[in-house]
């Protein structure tokens, strides 16, 4: 017969034990509310994508476009909407801030753990964590009427220097220079502060055995960055990396307050210098219109291409992390 005391505690262990009984229930609790908060988040990936697909079909079969390859946007009836310009205008705008913040964060994270002094080194540190705290509606703002003004003559210049490339040539319908570069660039600001402190948390995290080891057999301080240093936190970087183009993926406000959407009728290129819309930036300026029914289920529809946008970017990144055996304590 098993007797227990107050708090349920079996009576007759010794200290030990009733310390031993007490980590079970602890472990099984702990266990327990784990498994909770796992199915919790599954549970709702799954719903939000069931209501997705539940409120875009219906609109889907009744649109008289090609989703996919059409660049109208008509959701009264007849329907007639297409994402080609949201898809082109939020990849190309992403991956261009990506493209900028990258090199920047991580030659940030490395010269505050490897070059800078512990003077300059934590005040920096504690300053980029501060600037991943600005809302989007700053960077909206900043970007919108004080950088614009100044960017418009410098991209006449670029486009009269490259406009032979595609990505930089065409006949631009914006003035103003509110166009996809710029936004690329107020992007690359934005996510390259979280992204500075994710590489600087995986680069300070090297091993220091290796990097003695490198200095030891005449190696410079940059040949053992490169070999010891950069290797290690490979995978940490390519992940600070997506959740960075995450972030620019789904940005609303920066987006809206800056890019300017074509005017009706103009011509599309697809040129950076060029206007348009996101899915976040589109969905986020008509919602205000926005009534239950088909013409709800256009811009679900669109929410629903973004959400799977970002679910195959963030599974990327995770088939290439695990590939990786860099990352790791």
């Amino acid at each position: 017969m098993r007797v227990v005391g107050r708090a349920g505690e079996p009576v007759g262990l010794g200290p030990d034990r009733r310390a031993a009984a007490r980590g079970r229930r602890g472990d099984r609790l702990f266990h327990g509310a784990a498994a909770t908060a796992g199915v919790l988040v599954v549970l709702i990936v799954v719903l939000i994508t069931v209501f997705l697909v539940v409120h875009a079909v219906p609109a889907l079969l009744h649109d008289q476009a090609n989703f996919l390859t059409s660049r109208s946007w008509d959701v009264s009836v007849p329907m007639s909407f297409g994402i080609l310009q949201l898809l082109w205008t939020t990849v190309a705008t992403s991956v261009l801030a990506l493209a900028i913040a990258l090199p920047f964060s991580v030659g940030i994270a490395l010269f505050l753990t490897h070059y800078a002094p512990p003077w300059l080194s934590r005040p920096a540190a504690v300053l980029i964590d501060l600037l991943a705290a600005v809302p989007s509606i700053v960077y909206g703002l900043w970007g919108a009427y004080i950088v614009a003004p100044k960017f418009a003559p410098i991209q006449d210049g670029i486009q009269h220097l490259l406009g032979w490339i595609p990505l930089f040539g065409g006949v631009s319908a914006i003035s103003g220079g509110t166009t996809m570069l710029l936004v690329g660039i107020v992007l690359a600001i934005m996510v390259l502060p979280i992204m500075t402190a994710i590489n600087r948390e995986v680069l300070a995290k090297a091993p220091a055995a290796q990097q003695e080891a490198a200095l030891a057999i005449g190696a410079t301080k940059w040949e053992m960055v490169r070999t010891a240093v950069l290797p290690y936190g490979r995978a940490g970087i390519i992940s600070g990396a997506m959740l960075g183009l995450g972030r620019a993926l789904g940005e609303t406000i920066a987006v809206m307050f800056i890019l300017s959407a074509l005017p009706q009728g103009s011509a599309w290129t697809w040129s950076l210098f060029n206007g348009g819309e996101t899915f976040a930036s589109k969905i986020a300026s008509d919602a205000a219109e926005l009534t239950p029914g088909l013409g709800t289920g256009a811009y679900i529809a669109a929410g629903l291409v973004l959400f799977l946008l970002t679910f195959v970017v963030n599974a990327v990144a995770r088939l290439i992390i695990d590939g990786k055996k860099d990352f790791s304590e």
